[in-house]
């Protein structure tokens, strides 16, 4: 068995390849930090890695071409960040940096590797959303659109292959709050304690090899997920506001 993971160097991405590695799973790593993914790889076996920043589109097609004849079984989509701010505030130049990152890289391998397992008619994809997948998001709104993408896009190819009877199957994880490095990159902190990390990688392996599609770990999350549906949509954004208002440093 084999995966490939990108963002791979710290956070879920790091918590998944040890998860991985422990159900034998060999592994390809993928970030931009190489010090970072060298120390991973020396603590895991039967692993390497990659160093590619994959905000540049350029780099997804040289992975893609550097690893395609790898057989690979589980392809894992996890590289990505947030900006916390008022819109009309926040750095252009890095929020397309995070649109790249966040969306086109993740639409660019899931198309190619998707190809690829279709023709094999096995494999599975496994991409890293957020809750946010399901609302919009003022003050964290561009990493909330690029989510939202991630999420219809995961559950639009579910259906292709359903309806084909295909034996590749595709995974979309959705949690909340983490305890990860997110927010000193985004530039906030949570209100209240996130999930444990380790908790939140597992959790996504173990579903995404049963094949399920909307992985949303944490009983709080899933009750929050499924009464959203019944609020108006004015009532969402003033609710999302409070709670990335109150993440601000």
């Amino acid at each position: 068995m084999k995966a490939l993971l990108s963002g791979a160097s710290s956070g879920i991405g790091k918590d998944m390849a040890k998860y991985l590695n422990s159900l034998g799973y060999e592994l390809i790593l993928v970030a931009r930090s190489e010090d970072k993914l060298k120390e991973l790889c020396d603590s895991l076996d039967n692993s390497k890695y990659l160093v590619y920043d994959l905000s540049k589109e350029e780099n997804c097609y040289k992975l893609y071409e550097e690893v395609k004849n790898e057989d690979i079984d589980l392809v894992i989509n996890n590289a990505g960040f947030g900006l916390f701010g008022y819109f009309d505030e926040t750095d252009l130049n890095r929020e397309l940096e995070m649109i790249d990152l966040n969306i086109k890289s993740v639409h660019i391998l899931t198309k190619l590797f998707l190809k690829d397992m279709i023709k094999k008619d096995r494999g599975r994809i496994l991409t890293t959303a957020s809750s946010a997948g399901f609302f919009a998001g003022p003050y964290l709104n561009t990493y909330y659109a690029t989510k939202n993408y991630v999420l219809k896009l995961m559950l639009g190819i579910y259906e292709e292959l359903r309806v084909r009877k295909s034996n590749v199957h595709v995974s979309v994880l959705c949690p909340g709050p983490v305890e990860t490095n997110f927010n000193n990159v985004a530039g906030g902190e949570f209100a209240s304690k996130g999930l444990d990390s380790e908790y939140v990688a597992k959790y996504a392996i173990d579903k995404t090899l049963k094949n399920k599609l909307i992985i949303v770990p944490g009983t709080m999350m899933k009750l929050g997920v499924f009464f959203s549906r019944f609020l108006p949509y004015k009532a969402q954004l003033k609710m999302v506001y409070k709670i990335q208002q109150n993440k601000v440093k």
